[in-house]
């Protein structure tokens, strides 16, 4: 790949004159790189830090290189329990969410990765934080939580769609909950969280139906976040650092063993396995470190111990930045609260 036609360059050229900014913010070139099977896929973090403070780095699997991003608005540089989800590809959206000051929010906002600028989208039709939330057929929906105010867990769930640009209401969920891990699987979303009176509660939406229904199979019983559907199957995470994985067997209603790296990288916070999303059709593993670890899930038969490219971990360049600043920041005696990954996603351009 030249370097012209690398995704890392966009930023460069867009600054050459109104026009190459016209067309690098167009969808013309965009569509034109996806048909070419140009379009390269870069993983954004976003990671609140020792502070409370959001911040958000984009890597770059070509040069495996953390690349700069536009600061996150004021409004979610110190949110809690907001959503995070990818619309048509190119728009990571941010929406909901408590603020420290206003309380809870129904406010939403999306980066384009063709603008590399922020946008305002409409309002959800109620505020909520720590929500569950889920993209499919290019629909944003989200489901329960808590909203400041008022007493109880929320039922309601409503559904972003792009192409109209306005939200609506679907059916409430079962029961009120407030999810802490969620998937979309066979065309259906799975909720996991905490009910209203804190017990643990599993749920099921499907968008055909507008239907939700409990859920109690073994599916969710053996349901460890973070987890992942890849080509019709869903995989999990099976130890704290995601050295190794499994996947769902629907014959047996069952999880059973994957992939075992043997790379046990230990179980400190830093190297705690936060998200695992996509990328070029392989599993990437992300951990508060900013390590990342690819694993190509098409051979489970083949060892990794002889087939190394099956599972790599790469490191790129920031990791020892970030590496120093939490060693320095530990030597500082700062309080409890340590730097962590809220979200992850992939973005295609």
């Amino acid at each position: 790949m030249s370097d012209s036609s690398s995704r890392a360059e966009h930023r460069k050229l867009r600054l050459v004159c109104k026009r190459w900014y016209r067309l690098l913010a167009g969808n013309f070139f965009y569509s034109l790189r996806k048909s070419l099977g140009m379009a390269e896929e870069w993983v954004y973090v976003i990671k609140r830090d020792r502070d409370g403070k959001i911040s958000w780095n984009a890597f770059d699997p070509v040069y495996q290189l953390w690349q700069p991003l536009p600061p996150v608005p004021r409004e979610y540089s110190e949110a809690l329990g907001f959503g995070c989800a990818v619309l048509s590809g190119c728009h990571l959206y941010l929406f909901g969410g408590k603020d420290p000051l206003r309380g809870s929010m129904r406010r939403v906002i999306f980066y384009s990765a063709r603008t590399n600028k922020w946008h305002r989208a409409p309002d959800m039709l109620r505020k909520r934080h720590f929500f569950g939330s889920c993209v499919i057929n290019n629909c944003l929906y989200v489901a329960g939580g808590e909203c400041e105010g008022i007493q109880r867990t929320l039922r309601s769930a409503e559904v972003y769609d792009p192409n109209k640009n306005r939200w609506s209401f679907i059916s409430d969920m079962s029961t009120a909950m407030v999810p802490f891990i969620g998937v979309v699987y066979d065309g259906k979303w799975f909720l996991k969280g905490l009910g209203s009176h804190r017990e643990v509660m599993s749920e099921a939406y499907e968008p055909e139906t507008n239907s939700w229904t409990p859920v109690s199979d073994g599916m969710v019983a053996g349901w460890r976040n973070p987890s992942i559907s890849l080509n019709g199957l869903l995989y999990a995470l099976d130890c704290r650092d995601g050295c190794k994985l499994r996947v769902y067997d629907g014959a047996t209603d069952s999880w059973n063993k994957f992939i075992d790296s043997k790379l046990h990288l230990g179980s400190s916070h830093a190297l705690e396995a936060a998200a695992l999303v996509p990328l070029n059709g392989k599993l990437c593993i992300v951990r508060n470190n900013m390590s990342i670890s690819l694993v190509d899930v098409s051979s489970p038969d083949k060892h990794v111990e002889s087939n190394p490219h099956l599972w790599e971990n790469i490191a790129g360049k920031g990791h020892f930045r970030t590496l120093v600043t939490n060693i320095w920041s530990s030597i500082a005696g700062r309080g409890g609260l340590k730097s962590h990954i809220v979200h992850c996603q992939v973005l295609q351009a």
